[in-house]
């Protein structure tokens, strides 16, 4: 029987991704939306104006949490104490404390809390952490640049302390590494490029360590990207392999030879996965990427910017 999911918070991503992805998966049906905003039904669904309206009207299994990070603890907590699985959208949480504390409660309710990264559901992800598997890194430079503008127009809440600014897009890449690396890097030091009238960084440059790499490891991320998206990760080993992402993890070259190349399916992968672990009754919650975002704000140098409108 398919699993009855709402998703709560109807932004660009839940509407373009999260929506059409779960009406295409059998293993899904689409039961409630919840959004402040309100707005016109979506595929023949009312908007209720809270999660808790949509939790009290609609008999659901399971809820995506789509809203920006400072309300989806409160949106997760109730859902998950209300009965429901919960697929957290990324980051999982604003904090560490209230992504562990939602881990903590859905073992509790013994419900399932998947804390989603979509871009490590990829193919070319997953064939380059095998290849890496056993070997050291002697360096890595990511390059992960988009322009803002196209993701979250006209949305303030992102230039706000615990909207993350840049981190919202860049802790992707971090998800990546975090998948790619057992143990992962961890940030050394960081730069924070903030404009004068925001309070979260538009871009920032991490430095990591590693356990077993001395080489140098560090992301460049810029928010303010006009153009084409770059998100690429270049890696060398010690043993001399040349390991490139690049296309947001739809490509892997290996030595100069693409390996894997293909129309990225990340939220596909993503239900399909969650589907498997509803099946199995068990939580995932890789809280790594989070980790380094929150360590690269707190260590992080910062550099004043001009104001800056989008």
């Amino acid at each position: 029987m398919a699993t009855r999911i709402g998703i709560v918070g109807l932004g660009q991503i839940a509407r373009k991704q999260h929506v059409p992805t779960i009406l295409a998966d059998a293993n899904f049906t689409l039961a409630g939306l919840a959004d402040l905003a309100g707005g016109e039904p979506i595929a023949g669904l009312p908007i209720h104006n809270d999660h808790q309206a949509m939790l009290a009207a609609c008999a659901l299994d399971a809820v995506a949490i789509c809203t920006p990070p400072a309300a989806r603890f409160a949106n997760a907590r109730d859902a998950l104490l209300a009965g429901k699985h919960v697929l957290l959208e990324k980051p999982p949480a604003a904090t560490m404390g209230e992504a562990e504390a939602l881990v903590e409660l859905a073992a509790r309710c013994g419900r399932v809390v998947y804390a989603s990264w979509h871009s490590q559901c990829n193919h070319a992800v997953e064939a380059a952490r095998l290849f890496l598997a056993n070997k050291h890194l002697a360096r890595l430079r990511v390059d992960w640049h988009e322009d803002f503008r196209v993701y979250h127009p006209d949305q303030d809440w992102i230039w706000q302390a615990d909207g993350l600014g840049v981190f919202d897009m860049a802790i992707n890449a971090l998800s990546v590494i975090s998948r790619l690396f057992t143990p992962p890097p961890f940030v050394r030091s960081a730069e924070l490029y903030i404009a004068e009238n925001h309070a979260a960084p538009l871009a920032a440059k991490i430095r990591f360590g590693a356990l077993d790499s001395a080489g140098p490891l560090e992301l460049q991320a810029n928010w303010g990207h006009v153009g084409p998206a770059q998100r690429e990760l270049h890696m060398i080993t010690r043993c001399g392999h040349d390991v490139v992402l690049l296309d947001s993890g739809g490509t892997l070259v290996i030595d100069g030879k693409v390996t894997v190349q293909e129309v990225r399916a990340e939220y596909p992968m993503l239900y399909a996965r969650f589907a498997e672990l509803l099946r199995r009754g068990e939580s995932e919650a890789d809280l790594t990427p989070l980790q380094m975002t929150l360590d690269a704000l707190a260590l992080g140098k910062r550099v004043a910017l001009l104001r800056f409108e989008g």
